[in-house]
């Protein structure tokens, strides 16, 4: 049962969000064998403005 979580910038629209959800479950599928119905996509959105790099916000 693969789990994947992705951490992502807010800001894209739920139809980007969905077509991601499947692509990614669609590779998952396709590398792993394991049946769709068992793979979880977990997509975090990340405010701006709370997270850093290079010790920089961003």
């Amino acid at each position: 049962m693969p789990f994947v979580h992705i951490e992502l910038i807010e800001g894209r629209k739920p139809e980007q969000l969905e077509a991601m959800m499947k692509e990614v479950t669609e590779a998952i599928h396709k590398t792993s064998g394991a049946p769709k119905e068992n793979i979880h996509v977990i997509i975090n959105e990340l405010k701006k403005g709370t997270y850093g790099n290079n010790g920089e916000w961003k």
